[in-house]
């Protein structure tokens, strides 16, 4: 089975050195050589076509038999790789009726995908967005026929990779071995062939820090908590939420063995984590002579140095390489040898301590040799973010050096933000390094429409036939998934595209495959959301800021915006301060993003509702529905706060309380319609952190990790409230009511009795009630609902005739 993933990949970097300039280098013989050695031992067939069948069974188990399955050579796709889709002619009309073939597992599943989407009108998300419309698939022995010829359809590019480093965290982290199964087989529909597989590596850490002599006492303080450990990873933050116990330790290192086993079972390649020079204090102790750096502040209140301030080995130091090398080969003593590539971004708001070239590339050939050491073959996989967050010191010269420090082809970037911000454009491709082209899209796991459908459908074939195009795959990087489920299916599709997808027609054809059945109000209604909510093009990196789930923290006159009730929201477009690597400090002031005419949504979300009747047994239609409602009346609330604040300037203290009374209301309402989905809920986040504890004390602390994360994020002081606090909000029913109100009704009362008394707002004083409300919050045990109650369409048609029709104000 290993040898599967090794074959494909370097039959994939020969595709690419093949289109490379100097594709007769040593270093492309170098492939060819390595690629025939590999070759004889690709795994059996056999294997990946079991586990493609095993895909089949849990999502269609009715048409077990009705598809076969077969692994095949590279020869019928033309030296590429493929899926090819035929017919299988039966005359007892008994049997198998549809025949996918494919170069990997990965490859058939996404065949299945696409002949389910494409010839029966199907439709897969993920069960948080609504789940898969399976209804439209014929029954056994209906299956329609293709073309006589089959359908063939080949990879433009070799790679689809999927995650971001924290994606471990804002989503994943709760994660059972049975919802871990149902995203792998997701990911194989879509055609992710190159994962990152992050789980359970602080039991690889622990074992390896035994061996120079760190004690489990000194990694309490290192490894963080459940919910925080991608910071502690990339050393941002230490001990921050922890200590993990064993028991967490064990559990998660089972899981990543389940995780691996059956990624490499479906022919992906796993990217595994290696050594960026992040290690615990007691180094210092330890290795006395070892160049060890104490880095800066992450986001604290205080520098608190209980998890301020890590500790950054550097990559020139010889220990170096001794650790890199012992953390690979106990990831091969544990896992086998299953792939060879490998994360690493060690200078990831790290810069180098110098800006020159020689030694910028001494460091990375450092890096690499780490990995080397630990694996001949390996392969170093980077995030290219770095080239945009910190631009000023990776000039071209740097840029070179760090990228050639390493043989052309042992290197991967991710252009992380090629979405909104490509770097290939601006680095000659990377200075003939292999990238991939990245959709960031979400950040903080927050939930909010958006999206620039245009970018995806056209930017990755832009890429691909520019001029010396280095460009090897495609890739999602969003901070947290199950949301927006139209944007991961486009961008999922791009790995099999070559020419630009025309989205009107393709968004007709995905609403009747999400919902089952065509609708002309639909489909008007998408045209709009096209148009207004999924064309974001001012460049902002989108972070939900809505009032509601981020409230400013500061007083009424505080950089008042110019904003006022002549003044449509849909004209506030408010510049975001620049976001650096997977977290954004927060600016003095909060502001909403909008991009789009509010009022033309309202338009789409009265469409949707002109439909409730014929769509109300659609679970993916409720989940649109939904959310869209949610969207407007978030929307709608900003500018509501903008009259609180308003009449507070005007001494209005009638208009105060009514709008004040308006907002609160708002969220009380919000808060009920998303109670009405199960997918909106509060209670299953906080229930599955509980799931996994296996003491009390342990279920106590992963609850406290699951609250904090989704609320104040990071330390706070009694009248400071955390930097990153809000990052990770969420409209989920239960914290709107429970969290998110409490707040501004503190503030609005704060408010008035400052009009009434005609004295100054009391800030600090609303600080410290509301600082330690959220406290108290966090430690919290209350149990929230994991089922939803009410009927969401009735609910978003009330909020609608109440917020949305033309005498509602």
């Amino acid at each position: 089975m290993a040898m599967a993933s090794s074959l494909l990949l370097f039959h994939s970097f020969l595709l690419l050195l093949l289109l490379l300039p100097g594709s007769s280098s040593p270093s492309s013989d170098a492939m060819r050589e390595l690629l025939r050695r590999v070759e004889s031992q690709r795994s059996p067939p056999s294997v990946q076509e079991s586990a493609a069948k095993g895909l089949l069974k849990r999502l269609l188990p009715s048409h077990l038999s009705s598809f076969s399955f077969k692994i095949v050579g590279k020869d019928i796709c033309g030296d590429s790789i493929c899926f090819k889709i035929s017919n299988i002619k039966n005359s007892s009309g008994m049997g198998p009726e549809i025949l996918i073939e494919g170069t990997t597992a990965v490859e058939v599943a996404a065949g299945l995908h696409w002949y389910l989407k494409y010839r029966c009108g199907a439709h897969i998300s993920w069960d948080k967005t609504g789940g898969s419309q399976m209804g439209s698939v014929p029954l056994p022995g209906s299956l329609p026929p293709v073309e006589d010829e089959g359908v063939n359809v080949k990879r433009p590019v070799p790679w689809n990779y999927y995650q971001n480093v924290v994606t471990s965290s804002y989503s994943f982290v709760w994660w059972d071995w049975k919802r871990w199964e149902k995203e792998i087989d997701w990911m194989a529909l879509q055609g992710v062939n190159l994962p990152l597989a992050f789980t359970g590596q602080e039991s690889i850490w622990k074992k390896v820090f035994k061996d120079f002599n760190v004690s489990s006492e000194d990694l309490n303080e290192f490894f963080g908590g459940p919910a925080f450990l991608a910071w502690a990873r990339m050393g941002n933050l230490h001990g921050w939420g922890g200590p993990l116990s064993q028991d967490w330790l064990d559990q998660q290192l089972v899981l990543q063995k389940q995780i691996l086993s059956r990624m490499i079972q479906m022919g992906m390649t796993p990217v595994l984590p290696s050594f960026s020079g992040n290690v615990p204090a007691a180094f210092r102790d330890i290795f006395p002579s070892a160049r060890i750096t104490r880095l800066g502040d992450w986001n604290t209140v205080t520098g608190d140095p209980r998890w301020c301030c890590t500790y950054l080995l550097d990559p020139s130091d010889s220990l170096f390489v001794d650790v890199g090398e012992a953390f690979i080969k106990q990831q091969i003593k544990e896992y086998g040898d299953i792939t060879d590539i490998y994360n690493c971004d060690t200078f990831n708001e790290n810069s180098p301590p110098t800006d020159d070239p020689s030694y910028i590339s001494s460091l990375g050939a450092a890096v690499y040799e780490a990995m080397s050491k630990g694996d001949n073959n390996a392969v170093w996989l980077m995030q290219g973010w770095l080239f945009s967050s910190d631009a000023t010191f990776w000039k071209p010269p740097q840029m070179k050096a760090l990228l050639h420090s390493v043989p052309i082809g042992k290197m991967i970037v991710l252009d992380l933000f090629a979405d909104v911000k490509p770097i290939w454009k601006k680095s000659s491709q990377f200075y003939g390094v292999p990238y991939v082209w990245c959709m960031l899209h979400n950040f903080g796991g927050n939930i909010e429409m958006y999206g620039i459908l245009d970018a995806i459908s056209s930017g990755p074939i832009d890429a691909h036939v520019s001029k010396n195009s280095t460009m090897v795959g495609v890739g999602m990087c969003m901070e947290g998934i199950e949301q927006n489920p139209v944007v991961y299916e486009l961008m999922s599709e791009m790995a099999f595209r070559s020419e630009r997808v025309q989205l009107e027609g393709w968004l007709k054809s995905y609403s009747y495959r999400r919902y089952g059945q065509a609708s002309t109000k639909i489909e008007e209604a998408w045209k709009i959301l096209y148009s207004t909510i999924y064309n974001c093009t001012d460049g902002i990196a989108d972070h939900n800021k809505d009032f509601i789930v981020e409230f400013p923290d500061y007083g009424p006159f505080f950089g008042s915006p110019q904003i006022s009730k002549e003044d449509p929201i849909h004209k506030l477009h408010v510049k975001h301060k620049k976001r650096f690597s997977f977290r954004e400090t927060n600016s003095d002031r909060a502001q909403p993003h909008l991009w789009y005419s509010n009022e033309e949504v309202i338009e789409a979300l009265k469409l949707f509702l002109d439909m409730g009747n014929d769509f109300s047994r659609s679970l993916t239609y409720r989940y649109d529905l939904v959310d869209l409602t949610r969207q407007v009346l978030s929307k709608l609330a900003n500018q509501v706060y903008f009259d609180v604040m308003s009449a507070y300037r005007k001494n209005d203290a009638d208009g105060l309380i009514l709008h004040s009374q308006k907002f609160l209301e708002l969220i009380e309402d919000i808060d009920s319609l998303l109670g009405s989905d199960d997918n909106f809920l509060l209670g299953t986040w906080l229930e599955s952190a509980k799931a996994l504890a296996v003491s009390q004390k342990d279920k106590k602390l992963f609850e406290w990790n699951a609250r904090t994360q989704v609320t104040m994020w990071f330390d706070n002081t009694k009248v400071n409230q955390s930097k990153l606090h809000d990052y990770a909000n969420k409209f989920w029913s239960g914290l709107l009511k429970s969290y998110y109100l409490p707040r501004a009704s503190m503030y609005f009362g704060y408010l008035s009795t400052s009009l009434k008394e005609n004295t100054d707002f009391p800030l600090e004083t609303w600080r410290r009630e509301w600082i330690s409300y959220s406290n108290r919050w966090q430690a919290g045990q209350e149990v929230y609902p994991v089922k939803a109650e009410g009927n969401a369409i009735a609910i978003a048609k009330t909020l609608f005739s109440k917020y949305c029709r033309a005498d509602a104000n």
